[in-house]
């Protein structure tokens, strides 16, 4: 053997280790503000379809029973003898047990044109104090009647 040659280096050293810890724990924590991003989402998509899937029930139920007057505020409790107090409950009810507690419906009626406004707090997809959620649909609830000459 030569005194003066030096072996060749075999493995990491710790250094190399450390640093490719670093740059695994960067990723990982990368991907779970992606995770925890994409959930807030989601949840904030949910609550938008639950809204549109509400308003759309309603307005089944306005066209069914075209006669009442829908405009009225939602009783505090159901009235099955009553279809218009049910369907308002009902409709208050699917609100705040889909959208929360701080969640309202209102229905507003304009020659002939009825519009449900549903609104509810989604502060937590869009990182505000008071974010506050609308939709509305607007339909009308039936047809002019044709006059024959």
């Amino acid at each position: 053997m030569r005194a003066g040659r030096q072996r060749a280096q075999e493995g990491m050293t710790l250094v190399e280790v450390q640093v490719a810890l670093v740059i695994l724990g960067v990723g990982l924590l990368g991907a779970a503000a992606f995770q925890l991003n994409a959930l807030k989402y989601t949840d904030s998509a949910r609550m938008t379809s639950q809204a549109s899937f509400i308003a759309y029930d309603l307005m089944d139920r306005i066209r069914a029973n075209a006669a009442a007057d829908y405009t009225i505020a939602p009783p505090t409790s159901g009235n099955p003898d009553v279809t218009r107090d049910q369907d308002l409950f009902d409709f208050n009810t699917n609100i705040v047990s889909s959208l929360g507690a701080s969640a309202t419906g209102s229905v507003t009626v304009s020659q002939k044109v009825y519009t449900i406004t549903i609104t509810w707090d989604d502060s937590r997809a869009a990182k505000a104090a008071d974010s506050r959620r609308n939709f509305v649909l607007s339909s009308r609830a039936d047809i002019d009647p044709t006059v024959i000459p």
